[in-house]
């Protein structure tokens, strides 16, 4: 029997995803581009682990912080698209950094293949516990009453909290210096100490430090209130309506990665955030479970690019070189 050309073309496809199921057959490494300890890494360890678990393959977290994210992006997007690096970015690299500086060394929409959004998380915006402002409107008085002398920590510049920051301080008409770290948990701790008046910290990091009462949580910067502590109120419902400035972390891989290792990837994704220890691990500290598609999650990036680039501008959030320096040599 003769095949015409189409039928082998077919046939060859078969194979060639047949050939692929066996993915992984080593070692995968998924760079997280925030330091240990912090809310992407959380997020990542939460789902490499279960895919460890599924793949009886080492899955190993690389640490490669820089930039909001960016330096991790860079380095996945340069990498071999074999299914064996992959990215799992928060919000800043694929969307915010687009406006906030002037070069990328990749683009989001062209050198990335978005497996799956696993998680939302709203920033709380916490103090230290002896600063007499007890609510947003304490606080905004008593930035007024300080112009200049009020100070919140980001993880970096282009990172959600860094715009939280500098919304607050635009919508509010008050004067906040910002001061943007390598590594959130160094700005916890600056926070704790006194060192550095507010920080909006994502709630997966900054929820247990709520709750030993190291630091004071007066609202949070979703549009909705966190059902773990519903009598949190929200920026929005506090005088400033519509205020929102959310985080996401997500898995992606190279661009030109093949077909049947993202399917693979998607499905077993797919499966880890259907796992109930998985939703409660995300939920307990604030976490939103998303787990959508890939088409999904494309368009969501594609449609926050627009949206974060109106956001940079209407908070006025700029870059400025301490803040590129200190991203890009972490």
């Amino acid at each position: 029997m003769k095949l015409t050309i189409g039928a082998v073309a077919l046939l060859l496809t078969a194979l060639s995803v047949s050939a692929q199921t066996s993915y992984p057959e080593k070692a995968v490494r998924v760079v997280a581009p925030f330091p240990p300890g912090t809310g992407a890494d959380i997020s990542a360890r939460i789902v490499t682990q279960k895919l460890s678990e599924l793949w009886t393959k080492p899955v190993v977290v690389e640490n490669v912080p820089g930039a909001a994210g960016s330096v991790g992006a860079e380095r996945v997007a340069k990498s071999a698209p074999d299914g064996y690096t992959l990215l799992f970015s928060g919000d800043a690299a694929m969307t915010t950094n687009v406006s906030l500086y002037s070069k990328l060394a990749y683009e989001p929409l062209r050198d990335f293949a978005p497996i799956m959004n696993f998680v939302e998380t709203p920033n709380v915006l916490i103090v230290h516990p002896s600063l007499p402002a007890k609510n947003v409107k304490e606080l905004v008085a008593l930035a007024k009453s300080r112009p200049g002398e009020i100070t919140y920590a980001s993880s970096g510049a282009g990172t959600s909290q860094h715009l939280a920051g500098a919304l607050l301080g635009n919508r509010a008409g008050i004067e906040l210096s910002h001061v943007p770290y390598k590594d959130a948990a160094v700005a916890m701790s600056d926070v704790i100490g006194g060192r550095v008046t507010m920080f909006f910290g994502g709630s997966l990091f900054t929820m247990p430090q709520v709750r030993a009462g190291k630091v004071r949580a007066i609202a949070v910067s979703s549009l909705k209130r966190m059902p773990v502590v519903p009598e949190l109120p929200t920026v929005a419902e506090s005088g400033y309506p519509g205020f929102q400035a959310v985080a996401w972390f997500g898995l992606l891989a190279p661009i030109g990665t093949p077909a049947a290792v993202l399917s693979k990837l998607q499905q077993d994704a797919a499966r880890v955030i259907a796992m109930p220890d998985v939703r409660n691990k995300y939920t307990e500290n604030g976490g939103i479970v998303v787990g959508n598609t890939p088409a999904e999650f494309a368009a969501q990036i594609k449609a926050e690019i627009v949206a974060k680039g109106n956001l940079v501008r209407a908070s006025g959030a700029k870059v400025n070189s301490d803040d590129l320096i200190s991203g890009i040599l972490v």
